[in-house]
């Protein structure tokens, strides 16, 4: 995002994409310490998905570093895609194979996809480097 972009965005978007991200990050830094600690909930529905426990430590690294890439301006856009991933396939888990309900991981990818959203030029401007900008 140029400085000048910046400069257009009201104060109070600003203000409400910054929450947002802290939020989020909370959110998901909880979530994933929860299953990297092993807490006995993480456990049981990894259980239920019976791709082993060392997918709970995979989904848990995930969370985190999705956590961390959002609040850093750089990476915001590519951490919360990776979050909105991971809740896809929370979604998919809860609706197949995890008692409870989904909505909540619904509710996540959502908001994730509003932070991919709102920093969508880092995704334009890595495909222009990727592929080229063919304008």
């Amino acid at each position: 995002m140029s400085l000048t972009h910046i400069e257009t965005v009201p104060r109070w978007r600003r203000i409400g994409l910054w929450s947002l991200k802290v939020l989020l990050a909370a959110v998901f830094l909880a979530a994933g310490g929860a299953k990297l600690a092993g807490v006995p909930m993480m456990v049981e529905n990894f259980e239920h998905l019976g791709l082993g426990q060392w997918f709970r430590y995979v989904t848990g690294t995930l969370e985190v570093i999705g956590a961390v890439a959002i609040l850093l301006p750089a990476f915001a856009a590519f951490g919360g895609a990776l979050l909105a991933t991971i809740m896809v396939g929370a979604t998919l888990a809860h609706l197949f194979a995890i008692p409870g309900p989904s909505l909540p991981a619904i509710v996540l990818f959502a908001l994730s996809a509003i932070v991919v959203f709102a920093h969508r030029d880092q995704v334009e401007s890595f495909a222009d480097r990727v592929f080229g900008d063919h304008d």
